[in-house]
């Protein structure tokens, strides 16, 4: 494995193995059990279980909960980057890409932008199930176009903690738990299913710097109208401070790990 690569050819590499990815999806098509089955069960949990206490009837809690929920959808996808990767070093599949000449980065960033696929198919999930239960993208193509590359690109910065996790935690059980124990206090304590106006002051707070709901804002003014520069800013932000630290943790665990 080739540590001394040009930033071009280590993405293409990054590339290559990521088609790897694709083809276990296309082989294994329930891996994607977790951003089809689950968002559709959210969706018509809380829509018809808490729309009427919360909006006043569940179709004016899809305008919001549609996509809002987008955000966690995409969140929780990239914890099977990390389980992935972590059965895949316990495998000996570590081992075959060391005597390959790649970029040492490779193995990671195949399994990161691979996940882009799953990410896609859950917005995809939701958008469809939305319209099926009434609700209607205020916007048009664009809109729907610009939510998704940002949600994407956000899975793809957040999918590194995922990744880091998994090269440190020895158990992909752990890794799994630990990620979920990360991310819920993040859903949970944003704007994705009740407003911050119902929240104490504290809570509120936090919620208002959440990367959760600053994501469940944009998506919602991109793609029903409002204001969007505010909550990109800080949404990119943070994309970028989780990439920044994690990206670097995550490459030195997997050096750590393999040797």
């Amino acid at each position: 494995m080739n540590s001394r690569v040009a930033p071009t050819q280590a993405l293409r590499h990054g590339l290559i193995l990521a088609g790897r990815g694709v083809r276990k999806i296309r082989r294994n098509p329930e891996h994607l059990v977790d951003v089809t089955v689950q968002p559709l069960l959210f969706l018509v949990m809380f829509g018809y279980l808490f729309g009427g206490a919360i909006a006043g009837s569940p179709d004016a809690y899809l305008r919001d909960l549609v996509p809002g929920l987008m955000v966690p959808s995409v969140l929780m996808a990239t914890l099977s980057a990390g389980v992935g990767l972590n059965a895949d070093a316990g495998s000996g599949v570590f081992d075959r890409f060391r005597s390959m000449p790649i970029a040492r980065s490779a193995p990671l960033t195949g399994v990161v932008l691979a996940g882009a696929v799953r990410y896609l198919v859950a917005i995809a999930v939701l958008l469809a199930a939305g319209a099926v239960l009434g609700y209607r993208v205020g916007t048009g193509p664009l809109g729907v176009l610009a939510a998704t590359a940002i949600l994407v690109a956000a899975g793809l910065c957040f999918c590194w903690v995922t990744v880091f996790l998994g090269m440190v935690l020895r158990d992909r059980d752990a890794v799994q738990g630990t990620a979920v124990a990360l991310f819920m206090p993040m859903v949970f304590a944003s704007t994705v299913f009740v407003p911050a106006a119902t929240m104490p002051g504290w809570l509120r707070a936090w919620s208002g710097v959440n990367p959760v709901s600053l994501l469940a804002d944009v998506v919602r003014g991109l793609l029903g109208g409002g204001p969007v520069a505010g909550p990109l800013t800080g949404a990119l932000a943070w994309s970028a401070g989780v990439l920044l630290v994690f990206f670097p943790l995550a490459i030195r665990a997997y050096h750590r790990r393999v040797g």
